[in-house]
């Protein structure tokens, strides 16, 4: 049950955010080719980005009604990618380089069914990627939830996608 995703490389503005993520933390003197001493501050700016790509518009903007308050919340939320290690940041960041299912989705014989978000910056419906390729899925369904408020991060929620994996449990094999 892939979520929050599509079935093609990783171009367009998603590899556009989290190459800029990246290069946040490499073209910082610090970061010293990955072998620093102290963590490079350019992973700070990698984890705000990382935030604001991640994040629902709705859920940030309820959450962060004025300047005081988003700021705070932005510091809040990038804390704890901020903690995370420069290099495993990037790693993060950049280990879907060679994601690609698609000339292979014809192969895909079990039940699959796919769940976007519609506020998803990372994997815009708007693109319409994913209703073109599931057809290729024999038996692949697309689901894409209204609105959720959380973006990409509707994949931590599972209430708002638990029916479709009881769905996809129950069906035969």
């Amino acid at each position: 049950m892939p979520m929050v995703s599509m079935p093609v490389e990783i171009a367009g503005r998603n590899r556009m955010w989290r190459r800029t993520a990246m290069d946040a933390i490499r073209n910082d003197p610090d970061w010293r080719n990955g072998e620093y001493q102290k963590q490079p501050a350019g992973v700070i700016t990698a984890a705000r980005i990382l935030t604001i790509a991640a994040s629902g518009p709705l859920d940030l903007q309820a959450r962060a009604p004025s300047r005081a308050a988003a700021d705070g919340l932005l510091e809040e939320i990038s804390a704890g990618w901020a903690g995370s290690d420069a290099n495993d940041l990037l790693y993060q960041l950049d280990c879907s380089r060679t994601y690609n299912p698609q000339p292979e989705l014809e192969r895909i014989r079990a039940r699959l069914i796919a769940v976007n978000a519609a506020d998803d910056f990372i994997n815009p419906p708007e693109l319409a990627i994913m209703q073109s390729t599931i057809k290729r899925v024999k038996n692949g369904q697309y689901v894409l939830l209204p609105l959720t408020g959380r973006g990409h991060r509707t994949v931590a929620d599972p209430s708002l996608w638990k029916k479709y994996l009881e769905e996809l449990l129950q069906a035969p094999r």
